[in-house]
């Protein structure tokens, strides 16, 4: 029987249940009869728990009714179900577990097409959203993120209320994590909101108020100042739309003055800081004592205060700050995500007040709170890497003990920020949007060697450089010595790597306007991403590698100086050295005190200069320019180096060298440095490629890569790509390309697979297919570096560019050489130096051990002699019975460019460098 009217007691409902369990035929009608006497216990009481257990209870009885049945109509009815939706509904927002499940629950009733869907997918979007702001999980975020979309997508009634809803959740999520299509959408959304609500809606006031606040995040992000302006002048007329008495006033007083405080901060025209002082103050009046945002009010009056101390230095302003920042602190939980904001304001105050009254107590406490700040673990990456940096340049600047801590921490949180991007190209963007950060590298080392930590400032300026490099790389680890302590593990990890790297290339094809899609795929790769980091760490717990795909130890790093020093040459504003790090025992330093960071740049413009110069010069006319550029590099900065290798390590002439540049090291042609002087006997003084043989290296880790990879050898093939004839605006033809195929494929042995790929066969997809076939590579064409986009860099084929991104994309494992006979391909990149990304270190990631590249234009008919000559030497133990070695490049190289002294210019001779083992 189902009872409609009066209830007996829900005990004999609950009686009847359990003597019909699954699968008793009247089971699903014991369910219903309950559902129904719990509704009508919540009609008459209003008992919350009664509506929750209801929705329980249909979860589970509606797909126990078929479509057609009597039971089915009812209990799906407007009477039914949705009456218990619709009632869950208007239940207060619950961000706990338990609350996120019943809306799940709650959403599971409402399949697609059913009218109280998009309620109930707001109800859910919100409890999510509301737990990400209480414990700052980005997961929650994002989630809420596609549940608003959903929204948005299925209704046009109420329309402006979802969108300021979405649009409130993607600003949150910038605020997180930076990504400025947030930004953009935000307020592309609010704007929509606002014409829904014309003058005279009673909701225009909110609208107006959300597009000032997300115009005012904008202004911190990108500086324009009509952002601001617009911001404040929206927030005006909110303003006057909540007039005394109205429930929000306190909400728009507080981003008014918030606005009006950092435009201060731009202009620091006083009328403003005095309205945002007096608008604080308004606010908090009217914000009660209990109100869960309390502690955002008195976090921005502390703001201000602390702006008006520096003005005034007035001591209660300070004392003010404080005080309110400790009142906002004490009323957040420990983990509360908002605690980030007071430790930024504590810490300003202090710093503030350390800086007129010189208490040591105040700047230790201001570190303390910067550390705080740094490590709180519930803040998005970007603003943690903020104060991290504000912490480096506040200890270096008062000399603080704690810059090496924070030096270390700012690299650990760019490192996190930019394994979180699943592209390459958007972990580039996502490193240059912190503009610091270009220099972190060599600062960090720099100031370890003022320290006199000379291990630790090779391992800082490792981890530092080239971290897009690791951050692939880490996916393409060898693990043969994994694989035989743990297979499973091994395999488990491999397969993780694959589906990530296969994330990585699919996001890379979604249109950026398909946010959606965009959302979507992020999310997975961090799914991906956790479940690589787990198997990482059980690989950690093995004793044998316990420093898996950690930043390598000193130890570790010493591996690269295997077969000769490696040289690491740090530019950094603060000092210029270099760090030698010998084959064994400790780094040796070497102090460059008359080279600062402004003259290496005064330096590389000087031989950009030159070198044009010079290409426009005759032959046989002596380069007077570039013989002093040189000069000047041997006696400032290699010199003291050679004396070290000379006198200090003892090293053999014409044994190996490694040069590591950093920064503005990396536009100088190092390798080429010259006395160009006489000794008392007439001979001439020997320069630095007559003492040794020069190699290059991105980084230390690069060259132990590629010395590992090289343990699997296969039988040598070698495809020889010219492209002489490039498409329509690509660049000017290359007339001695053809022949300079022609005299490579005399010169490579008979007992090498020989092929050569020129004209209309040497497309992009035909030059990609035939890096992966072949192990030895000789590739003659136009190559061009991009400054600003340097991961579409490219060398120039018949059809389409072949990007330096098509290159990184395709694992090479069996790869041993490349030669570049191309412009530019070991240029790095101006935004980001220390990333060391050009055409040759991105065939080098792939896979080549040994590359020639070069530094800049090369004159592909005086070219041919340099190859000529290095092929020769390369290629001479062959003729005699030995093998094809990609280890004799560099000595090859250094005897070509000794032997076509007569024949080719200096600027064409220095212009070739060698990269890797």
């Amino acid at each position: 029987m189902i009872f409609k009217t009066s209830m007996p007691p829900l005990a004999l409902f609950r009686d009847a249940l359990a003597l019909r369990p699954q699968p008793h035929p009247d089971h699903p009608l014991s369910l219903y009869n309950l559902t129904e006497a719990l509704t009508w216990r919540h009609d008459k009481k209003s008992t919350d728990a009664d509506i929750r257990e209801s929705a329980q209870l249909y979860h589970e009885l509606l797909p126990l009714c078929p479509e057609g049945t009597y039971l089915r109509s009812i209990a799906a009815g407007e009477n039914g179900v949705d009456y218990v939706i619709d009632c869950c509904n208007d239940l207060p927002r619950d961000a706990s577990d338990e609350g996120i499940h019943l809306r799940r629950v709650v959403l599971e009733l409402c399949p697609l097409g059913h009218r109280l869907r998009p309620g109930a997918l707001e109800e859910l979007a919100g409890a999510v959203g509301a737990r990400f702001e209480q414990h700052g999980s980005i997961d929650d975020l994002d989630t809420s993120i596609q549940l608003g979309r959903e929204v948005v997508s299925l209704c046009s009634e109420e329309h402006d209320v979802y969108l300021n809803n979405l649009a409130n959740s993607l600003q949150l999520r910038f605020g997180h994590q930076w990504n400025p299509n947030d930004l953009d959408e935000a307020i592309s959304l609010h704007g929509e909101a606002l014409r829904l609500r014309p003058v005279g809606h009673k909701y225009r006031y909110e609208s107006l108020d959300n597009l000032g606040s997300v115009l005012l995040d904008r202004f911190r992000t990108r500086g324009d100042i009509d952002d601001i302006n617009r911001a404040i002048s929206l927030l005006r007329e909110a303003l006057m739309l909540c007039p005394p008495g109205h429930p929000t006033r306190d909400t728009t007083l507080h981003n008014l003055a918030l606005a009006l405080k950092t435009r201060y901060d731009k202009s620091h025209v006083s009328e403003d800081l005095k309205e945002a002082i007096d608008r604080h103050r308004e606010s908090l009046q009217l914000t009660p004592l209990d109100h869960p945002q309390r502690h955002i009010n008195l976090l921005n009056l502390s703001s201000a205060f602390c702006s008006r101390f520096t003005e005034s230095q007035k001591n209660e302003d300070v004392e003010e700050a404080i005080t309110l920042c400790q009142e906002s602190l004490a009323a957040l939980s420990s983990l509360h995500p908002d605690r980030f904001f007071s430790y930024i304001w504590l810490q300003k105050a202090y710093l503030s007040r350390y800086e007129i009254l010189h208490d040591p107590a105040d700047l230790s406490l201001a570190i303390e709170n910067f550390r705080l700040a740094s490590r709180h673990p519930t803040q998005g990456f970007p603003d943690r890497i903020i104060q991290a940096s504000n912490w480096t340049f506040t200890a270096e600047k008062h000399g603080h003990a704690s810059a090496l801590e924070a030096y270390m921490t700012l690299l650990e949180l760019l490192d996190g920020h930019l394994a979180t991007r699943s592209s390459t190209i958007s972990r580039r963007e996502a490193a240059a949007a912190f503009h610091y950060a270009r220099s972190l590298p060599v600062d960090a080392a720099s100031y370890a060697t003022r320290c006199g930590t000379f291990q630790r400032a090779v391992e800082l300026v490792e981890q530092g450089r080239g971290q897009q490099w690791s951050l692939a790389s880490r996916l393409r680890t060898p693990v043969e010595d994994l694989q035989s302590a743990n297979p499973t593990l091994a395999h488990n990890y491999l397969e993780l790597s694959k589906l990530i790297s296969n994330a990585a290339q699919s996001s890379a094809t979604i249109s950026d306007h398909d946010r959606a899609a965009v959302d979507r795929a992020a999310i997975e790769y961090r799914k991906l991403t956790r479940q690589w980091e787990a198997a990482v760490a059980k690989i950690r717990d093995l004793p044998a590698f316990s420093r898996f795909l950690l930043p390598p130890s000193y130890k570790d790093l010493q591996e690269a100086a295997r077969q000769g020093p490696v040289i690491i040459l740090i530019a950094s504003q603060c000092s210029c050295s270099a760090i030698i790090v010998p084959m064994s025992g400790d780094p040796h330093h070497v102090p460059f005190p008359s080279v600062g960071l402004t003259d290496l740049t005064k330096l590389k413009d000087r031989f950009t200069s030159a070198i044009r110069d010079a290409s426009r010069m005759d032959p046989a006319e002596p380069r007077k320019d570039l013989i002093v550029l040189l000069r000047t590099i041997w006696d400032e900065i290699m010199l003291p180096v050679v004396n070290v290798l000379e006198h200090v390590l003892k090293l053999e002439r014409r044994s190996r060298i490694w040069l590591c540049p950093t920064a503005a090291f990396t536009s100088i042609p190092l390798h080429a440095a010259h006395p160009f002087k006489t000794k008392a006997d007439c001979s001439k003084e020997p320069c630095l490629e007559d003492l040794y043989i020069c190699s290059y290296t991105p980084t230390l880790s690069a060259l132990i890569r590629s010395r590992q990879l090289k343990k699997k050898r296969i039988p040598p093939s070698f495809v020889a790509i010219g492209q002489g004839q490039p498409g329509a605006g690509k660049g000017k033809a290359l007339l001695a390309v053809d022949s300079e195929l022609e005299l490579v494929h005399k010169l490579v042995p008979a007992t090498a697979n020989r092929t050569t790929i020129s004209g209309d066969a040497a497309t992009r997809a035909g030059a990609l297919e035939a890096l992966q076939q072949n192990n030895w590579v000789h590739l003659a064409c136009h190559g061009k570096q991009d400054p600003k986009q340097p991961y579409h860099s490219h060398f120039v084929m018949r059809d389409e560019d072949l990007t330096l991104l098509d290159i990184m994309e395709k694992d090479i494992p069996h790869a041993e050489f490349a030669f570049l006979s191309a412009c530019h391909t070991a240029v790095g990149d101006e935004e980001t130096p220390d990333e060391v990304i050009h055409l040759a270190a991105g065939l080098q990631f792939s896979g080549f051990k040994s590359v020639i590249g070069t530094l800049w234009q090369v004159d592909d008919a005086v070219a041919k002699h340099v190859v000529k000559a290095f092929y020769t030497s390369m290629f001479e133990q062959v003729k005699k019975g030995g093998e094809m070695d990609c280890t004799k490049a560099a000595w090859a190289l250094n005897r070509a460019t000794h032997a076509v002294k007569k024949t080719v210019p200096l600027e064409q001779r220095m212009v070739f460098v060698h990269i890797g083992v």
